[in-house]
């Protein structure tokens, strides 16, 4: 993941502001329950986002009973002790306004974008579930059904919707990334009421939030608004728990094998250990996985894709997380094509850029098209405020938003290559062939 949000939610244009002030303006404060309150003003626009960071993953949970995270994502639209069953969806879009959520390994996201006069609904609705959610065997039934049908229609019927998981599993034997968020039905189904309840009281309290208000709307009356919906919601009161950073290092090559009844091309991945999303070493990484994968002008593409014709798609991420995370370097070949053909060829692209490094053209190429890509991830309300909540939650540092590209323009080309010899490791590698199953 890049540090800049490349989501490509709801057209809601912000960045004729940007363009013209040069800098997203934002005003950031913490209640007296340590909920932190941050304040983006746009009239671009007459709508407002109101949205919700807790920071909350699947790497918080008890591996015994993976998917809470994600559970609790659909759990908290189940309604309030003031807003019925059912009704919390239909109340937001009676009112002309959209909702979501989504989890990762590291934070629950929720947010609402609204008509602009609509802002004291949306923090009420938020506070609602925040203080009086419906955690009840009606609604933790109901929501069981839901998660597993999601899993089997995103997961286990989907071609290559296994491979995440596989890679996951196999990169980690420690650290709580080796399970996917969308966790296992066995443990949703078998999870009793006092431990989801445990789990809310644990991780949804205001200490654990970041609340973002982005949009149209006048300052002092959102402060007068979150005052009265937050302001009397008490602190959690107990340590928040926080798995360490405990993956070890491998010390040779680790080969996986996966196969699959429902694709018909072979898929090979070649991963290392990422550094963390806060680590500088994550920028030059980014250009790194730029160049060599980072789309049909990418060296891997050519390669594979258009020269020799071996592979139907290939590509290269830097996939940054809380902690370490995942670089990952992978080709899907073309038909008749053996794995081995395609891992030969996907590590050969890969010495090949560790001996002899990147050229100035290509990273000049590179830092254009993160530049384009960072100024389209500033583009709707929506994008800034996730941008903005995470900015705070992982690095406590919100005016990442103005800063995070001078990071990348610092950088040379002598960076990104130390960057392929550091962390482009053989001995550190997995190496994962994803097969047709026969």
């Amino acid at each position: 993941m890049k540090r800049f949000i490349l989501s490509g939610a709801l057209a809601l244009l912000s960045f004729a502001t940007f363009a013209q002030q040069g800098r997203i303006q934002f005003e950031e404060y913490d209640l007296d329950n340590g909920l932190h309150v941050i304040l983006h003003q746009d009239k671009s626009a007459p709508v407002v986002s109101v949205s919700i960071m807790y920071h909350v993953g699947s790497k918080n949970e008890d591996p015994q009973r993976t998917g809470f995270a994600h559970f609790f994502e659909h759990l908290l639209f189940e309604g309030t002790q003031n807003i019925g069953r059912g009704e919390y969806m239909k109340i937001i879009q009676e009112n002309g306004g959209v909702l979501n959520a989504n989890t990762s390994f590291d934070r629950t996201y929720y947010f609402q974008i609204l008509p602009s006069n609509q802002l004291a609904l949306g923090l009420w609705m938020e506070s609602e579930r925040l203080i009086h959610p419906k955690i009840d065997s009606v609604g933790i039934e109901t929501q069981r059904k839901v998660v597993k049908e999601e899993k089997k229609q995103s997961y286990d019927n989907r071609p290559y919707g296994q491979l995440t998981n596989v890679l996951f599993s196999n990169m980690y034997s420690k650290h709580p990334y080796r399970w996917m968020p969308i966790g296992t039905e066995q443990y949703i189904d078998e999870a009793r009421y006092d431990e989801f309840y445990s789990f809310f009281k644990t991780f949804y309290v205001p200490e654990n939030a970041v609340l973002v208000i982005a949009g149209d709307f006048n300052p002092e009356e959102a402060k007068t608004l979150v005052k009265k919906y937050f302001g009397d919601i008490k602190r959690g009161g107990q340590p928040i728990p926080r798995p360490e950073n405990n993956e070890p290092l491998r010390t040779r090559e680790k080969r996986a094998t996966h196969f699959d009844e429902n694709i018909k091309l072979p898929a090979v991945i070649v991963a290392y250990p990422a550094p963390q999303i806060e680590s500088e070493d994550a920028y030059a990484v980014d250009i790194l996985m730029q160049v060599l994968g980072g789309g049909a002008n990418s060296r891997l593409y050519k390669k594979l894709v258009d020269k020799d014709e071996i592979a139907v798609q290939a590509g290269s991420a830097n996939m940054s997380l809380e902690h370490t995370g995942i670089i990952m370097v992978q080709a899907i070949g073309a038909r008749g094509q053996e794995a081995s053909t395609i891992e030969k060829s996907v590590k050969s692209e890969i010495e090949r850029i560790k001996k002899d490094g990147i050229t100035e053209e290509e990273f000049q190429k590179a830092l254009n098209n993160m530049e384009s890509q960072y100024i389209n991830s500033l583009n709707n309300t929506e994008n800034v405020a996730e941008q903005l909540a995470t900015n705070y939650m992982y690095f406590k540092n919100t005016n990442l938003i103005n800063t995070t590209f001078e990071k990348y323009k610092k950088l040379t080309v002598q960076d990104v290559n130390n960057a392929a010899k550091k962390y482009l490791d053989p001995s550190r590698s997995l190496v994962l062939q994803y097969l047709p199953k026969k």
